[in-house]
């Protein structure tokens, strides 16, 4: 099977590590395009068995399998683009959550899904959300899912908690990233430790805490207990946090689905443009 990448951005690249390094496919079924050639061929510079293309439609003719890695504003255009060399037996991946799988069915004549990645892909693991097409074939469900399941675990979701979901497979990382360097900074603040010290000891206690969750010793609750003993040290952070996080995560949720709002009205503002031309 050929697999065609449009678009080697940020999520593209990582997927095009992730499909490489776990070695779910050869670099020689691997054909790349991006808008930026540079990007692509920096890509070929590492892996040298990988074809690039200078055009999205000459990824449509020559893949069986086509990742649309582009922004959403720019999906239904390339699509357009694509759309007179696709045959109803290949299968076309979005990967960017405002477009759903109705939209790109409406775009083109051939199995559709969406299937939005999370950097913790690139450590081949993490999650990896689907939703697939009316009209996607029961083999390339199959297919996607086998495919996904060498650096992921393909989770099947529903429309409705696209948003949610997102937030915490795709963006969760860089939330709890950007807490972890608070609580860093914290420390090098407060206390004599030094910030490489404390870099180190943090990723490596989230290293371990993700290995105590991944092997089912403990839940979030009883891991909490286990740690946190009455009128301990632990305890008297646990109150901090509790006085001061108040509903910040509440804030967080209201602001990423009202920026998801805004992003649907865009996308449905281009498809009008698009259907204008």
């Amino acid at each position: 099977m050929k697999i065609g990448m449009i678009g080697t951005g940020n999520m593209g690249k990582i997927l095009i590590e992730a499909l490489l390094e776990s070695k779910a496919i050869s670099p020689a079924d691997l054909l790349i395009q991006n808008r930026t050639l540079a990007k692509a061929i920096q890509i070929k510079e590492i892996y040298p068995a990988v074809t690039v293309l200078k055009t999205a439609k000459k990824v449509a003719q020559n893949a069986d399998l086509i990742f649309l890695c582009v922004k959403p504003h720019d999906v239904f255009s390339v699509a357009s683009d694509i759309a007179p060399y696709l045959s109803a037996d290949k299968c076309v991946v979005s990967i960017t959550s405002p477009i759903n799988t109705e939209q790109l069915e409406n775009a083109v004549s051939c199995s559709v899904a969406r299937i939005i990645p999370s950097i913790t892909n690139r450590a081949l693991c993490g999650v990896a959300l689907f939703s697939y097409g009316s009209n996607c074939t029961q083999e390339w469900k199959q297919a996607l899912s086998t495919l996904f399941n060498n650096f992921s675990t393909p989770t099947e979701i529903a429309d409705n908690i696209t948003r949610v979901a997102s937030d915490i497979v795709s963006c969760g990382p860089a939330f709890f990233s950007y807490l972890t360097q608070r609580f860093i900074d914290g420390a090098v603040e407060e206390t004599e430790i030094d910030a490489d010290t404390a870099t180190k000891l943090a990723s490596e206690m989230l290293i371990g805490l993700g290995q105590l969750l991944e092997k089912g010793y403990y839940t979030l609750p009883t891991l909490q207990e286990k740690v946190s003993v009455k009128g301990g040290v632990t305890g008297e952070g646990i109150n901090v946090l509790e006085k001061n996080i108040g509903d910040t995560f509440n804030q967080l949720f209201q602001a990423t689905q009202h920026k998801f709002e805004e992003d649907l009205q865009l996308v449905k503002n281009s498809l009008v443009i698009h259907k204008n031309i």
